[in-house]
Formats: structure tokens, C-alpha cells, sequence
């Protein structure tokens, strides 16, 4: 491939060998390059198509939701059906979607960004995978069983879980498959990113991507094996007599609540990290600047990490806990808005006079930081204990978290695979297809989820499978949107994300965004199979290769 004039490295400087010499190192072909991938940008893609598969999965599920919620009055499915897909849609959206699409990102992202020839444990990471596909199959099947799937909400909740099916039980072996996933996928990357960094490229001086990634990581790793504990309890309580969450034998299902949360709270922060470490990516990249207050942003990385394990019990303040509880929790989690103000000034003034284009990344970006924000302010007004006890369990907390993880985690993704697909695939996207998937979705989203905060203020519960004549127009119009949004997905799926597998499209350039830096910028497009096989030898700033 030719490498255009302005780059600073021969390519085989930088991947120790010339472009097209690795296929002549035999990596695998056909399904056993798949099966048995040790490649971490092989093991990426896998991360990155398992988890569309479950986001499409998810999505449907939710349109399903919807549809039920488009007039008062039963039309589709029964109330019970109804609360196995609220269950079903949250399972696979947070643990077959969007955290494996995260994982995917690092997977593909940090070796590149560090100069590290792979991650530290390949083969483990291709376990950690394949974990995933029995795990999330398990999941999805849990529909055909005896029953059906479990209706117990996606927090599963005591005493709820106890009168569930026997797809109960199997979800619970799904989420324990799924977390012993994440473990080992936290381990590789922070061996992989404390270990396997180039010479030179000190933490400091690490792309935001790593850093934001490196401290998810040693969240998973503190939290899923509480989540391991909860369910754990709960299937001994089902089925081997202990009491850990049954007042009939003293325990107290308001416990459940507490160690799930403290899994749950943390777990918020795990799906939206990464997606702050790819904006402070994109946006000096299309900013044409350097990312503003870099130091401030790591230290507030740190400090959400750190604080979001002192805020769980604002999803409990329902509950009756004692008023210092409240306010205990109340000031906390208003704390943990600090650094991520901290964050959203950072990318403002960042843009602040840069010299901006809005190819699809940025568009994404910055839509992402505006929904972003509002799911913000929301959080913040459910923080305050009085306000909470009036939302809580209502549509405004449904507006609050989806205007968090989808307008969030989800908008940040798509950034994160317009702004690198060119170097993993090696040809350029459509553009204009690129601009409609994100207009359409930004519409699109708005008017099927801000309504609900005003569904929530006016007292419509969530979880319900029906509601009174006064709330059909914010519902039918909350439809209507939803349906344009998952559509607008599949058009993505077409149009952008098939011709780039198929390689269809402009050849990408070695850098194909001009203000773009950093270490995977300094290597062909596409990304050869073998990459930095030797140390690269980088500048004072980190970002380039020096021959």
C-alpha cells in the first residue's frame, strides 16, 4: 500500500516488516482464523460483530416494548410476557452489547495505541471470547424454555427472583459465564497496558483511550465478582435452602438491593469511561488541537472511579433509609458530577477556536456530549433524595439512564468506529450514508426519550404494560420515534458497516483525518495483521515515530 508523503516513518519501521510481508508469516485463513484467534484485531472484530449481533437482539426487543406502549389498552402481549422483555432487553443490552462492544474497542485499540505487538495473554483473550457466544446464547434462549424467560426486571431483584421459572437459573449461569469473561478480559488489558507500553511512552503520556480503558478495567475486576456473589445468593435461596434474602428465615431482601447496586453503581461508570476515552479522541482530532487539560482529565477519570463506590444507594432511596443515609448518598453522588463536568468543559474548550470539521466521528462526538449532558442534569435532579422519592420507578428515570447509555455509551461507539474503521478495514466509509445514520439517530432518539421525562414528572410508571388515557399521545409519539431509531440501525448495518467488511469503499490513507495523532496513525491502513513487532522509537510526545 502506498503511504502518503507527509507520513514519518517508513512502514516497515513501524510494524518491523514491510506491507504484505505478513501474510507471509501464514496467520491462519477461513474459520480456524476465527475459531482459534490469538490476533487481538482479529479477537476486536469478534467482540465488535458478537455485540451488534446482541444490540440488534436487544433492540428488537425493546421495539417490542414499544409497540405494546403505543396505545393504552392490552394489544400485543400480556403483562407477564411484557416484564420478561423488560428483563431480557436490559440483560442483553448492558451484558451482551455494550460492554463487549467496549471490549471489542479495546481489544482492537489500546496494542495499536501503546506499540505493543499484541495483548499480554492471547490466548486467554481468545477464551474470554468465546466465553461470551455460549453465555449470550444461554441468555436469548431462555424465551423457549418451561415458562419463559425470567420477568424479574434486569436488576433481578429478591423476592421477585423466587418466583421465577427455571430460566431463571440459567440466566444466572449466563451472568456468571459473562463476568468471569470480563475479569479476564480486565486482566489482559491492564497487563497489557502497565507491561507492553513502547519505550518512551510513559502513563502520561498515554492516549485517553488507555487510560480510561486501564481504570474500567480495574473497576470490572473489583465489582462483577459482587455481582457473582448476589446471584450466587440468590440461587442458593431458590433452590438449597438459605435465606440470604427471605424475612421468612431472617434475611432481608433490601440487602439484595445493596450488593447488587454496589455492583450496579460502578457498572454505570464501566459502560461510559471508554466512552469518554474515544471523545477525547475524536474531538482534538477534528478539532485540529490538543485535548484540553490532558492531566485534569486522567484525574478525573480517577476520581469517578474512586466516588462511583460511594454512591450505590441512590438507586435505594425508596427504601426507607434513615435520613443521614440520604444525605450521605445525596452528597455523594452530586459530588461525582465535579469530574464530569470536569470532562465536558475539557471538550468544549478543546473545540473552543480549533479549526472544526464535522465529518460523521465529530458529529457523533459532539452530539454525544450534548445528550450526554442532559442525561447528566437529570441524574443530578434524581440525586437530590426529595425529588427521588417522587421520580423513582417512573418514566423520568427511563429518560434519565437511556439518555446515559444510548445517547452515551452507544453514540460514542458509533464515533469510535467511524474515526478508526478506515484503519481497521483499510477503505473509507460512506460519508453521506455516515451523516443520515447520525441525523436520523439524533432526531430520532430525542423525540422518542425526552418525552418521558415529562411522562415521569406527570407519575407514569415504569415496568407497566398499560397506563391511563392521559399519557397515550407522549407513548404513541415515544413509538413511532423508537421504530425511526432501530431502523435507521439496520440502515447502518447496510450501508455503512457491510461495504466496510466487504472492503467496499475509497482506500483510507495511512492518516486519513488530518489532525488526527497518535501511534495507530503511524502504521498502513489497514492495520497489518502483525503489528510493532519491534519496539517503535517514539518523539518526546508520545504520538509519532521516529525513524
Amino acid at each position: 500500500m502506498s503511504i502518503p508523503a507527509s507520513t514519518h516513518v517508513a512502514p516497515a519501521d513501524v510494524a518491523g516488516h514491510h506491507p504484505g510481508e505478513h501474510d507471509a508469516h501464514g496467520h491462519p485463513h477461513g474459520w480456524r482464523r476465527w475459531v482459534y484467534a490469538t490476533n487481538h484485531k482479529d479477537i476486536g472484530t469478534l467482540y465488535l460483530l458478537f455485540s451488534f449481533t446482541m444490540f440488534l437482539l436487544g433492540g428488537v426487543l425493546a421495539l417490542l416494548l414499544r409497540a405494546e406502549l403505543f396505545q393504552p389498552g392490552l394489544q400485543f402481549f400480556n403483562p407477564h410476557l411484557y416484564n420478561q422483555f423488560v428483563t431480557m432487553h436490559g440483560l442483553i443490552m448492558v451484558f451482551g452489547a455494550i460492554m463487549p462492544a467496549f471490549v471489542g474497542f479495546a481489544n482492537w485499540m489500546i496494542p495499536l495505541q501503546i506499540g505493543a505487538s499484541d495483548m499480554a495473554f492471547a490466548r486467554m483473550n481468545n477464551f474470554s471470547f468465546w466465553l461470551l457466544v455460549p453465555a449470550g446464547i444461554v441468555l436469548a434462549s431462555t424465551f423457549f424454555m418451561p415458562g419463559g424467560a425470567p420477568a424479574a426486571g434486569w436488576t433481578i431483584y429478591a423476592p421477585l427472583t423466587y418466583q421465577m421459572p427455571a430460566s431463571m437459573d440459567f440466566a444466572i449461569f449466563a451472568l456468571h459465564i459473562m463476568g468471569a469473561s470480563s475479569i479476564m478480559g480486565s486482566i489482559n488489558i491492564i497487563v497489557t497496558v502497565l507491561n507492553m507500553r513502547a519505550p518512551g511512552l510513559t502513563l502520561m503520556k498515554m492516549p485517553m483511550f488507555c487510560w480510561t480503558w486501564l481504570i474500567t478495567a480495574y473497576l470490572l475486576i473489583a465489582v462483577m465478582p459482587v455481582l457473582a456473589g448476589a446471584i450466587t445468593m440468590t440461587l442458593t435461596d431458590r433452590h438449597f435452602g438459605t435465606t440470604f434474602f427471605n424475612p421468612a428465615g431472617g434475611g432481608d431482601p433490601i440487602m439484595y438491593q445493596h450488593i447488587f447496586w454496589f455492583f450496579g453503581h460502578p457498572e454505570v461508570y464501566i459502560m461510559i469511561l471508554p466512552a469518554f476515552g474515544i471523545v477525547s479522541q475524536v474531538v482534538p482530532a477534528f478539532a485540529r488541537k490538543r485535548l484540553f487539560g490532558y492531566t485534569s482529565m486522567v484525574y478525573a477519570t480517577g476520581a469517578i472511579a474512586v466516588l462511583s463506590f460511594i454512591v450505590w444507594a441512590h438507586h435505594m432511596f425508596a427504601t426507607g433509609m434513615p435520613l443521614t443515609g440520604q444525605l450521605y448518598f445525596m452528597y455523594g453522588t452530586m459530588l461525582i458530577s465535579v469530574p464530569t463536568g470536569v470532562k465536558i468543559f475539557n471538550w468544549v474548550a478543546t473545540m473552543w477556536r480549533g479549526s472544526l470539521t464535522f465529518e460523521t466521528p465529530m458529529l457523533f462526538a459532539v452530539g454525544f456530549i450534548w445528550v450526554f449532558t442532559i442525561g447528566g442534569f437529570t441524574g443530578l435532579i434524581l440525586s437530590m433524595a426529595s425529588i427521588d422519592l417522587q421520580l423513582h420507578d417512573t418514566y423520568y428515570v427511563v429518560a434519565h439512564f437511556h439518555y446515559v447509555l444510548v445517547a452515551g455509551s452507544l453514540f460514542a461507539l458509533f464515533a469510535g468506529f467511524y474515526f478508526w474503521a478506515p484503519k481497521w478495514s483499510g477503505v473509507m466509509y460512506s460519508e453521506f450514508h455516515g451523516q443520515v445514520h447520525f441525523w436520523v439517530s439524533l432526531v430520532s432518539f430525542n423525540v422518542a426519550f425526552f418525552p418521558m421525562h415529562f411522562l415521569g414528572l406527570a407519575g407514569m410508571p415504569r415496568r407497566y404494560a398499560d397506563y391511563p388515557m392521559q399519557f397515550a399521545d407522549f407513548n404513541a409519539l415515544a413509538t413511532v420515534a423508537a421504530f425511526v431509531f432501530g431502523l435507521v440501525q439496520v440502515y447502518f448495518l447496510l450501508f455503512v458497516v457491510w461495504p466496510v467488511l466487504r472492503h467496499k469503499g475509497q482506500p483510507a490513507s495511512q492518516r486519513p483525518w488530518e489532525g488526527a495523532e497518535g501511534l495507530e496513525w503511524e502504521v498502513p491502513s489497514p492495520a497489518p495483521f502483525h503489528t510493532f513487532e519491534v519496539p517503535p522509537k517514539l518523539d518526546a510526545s508520545g504520538t509519532r515515530v521516529i525513524g
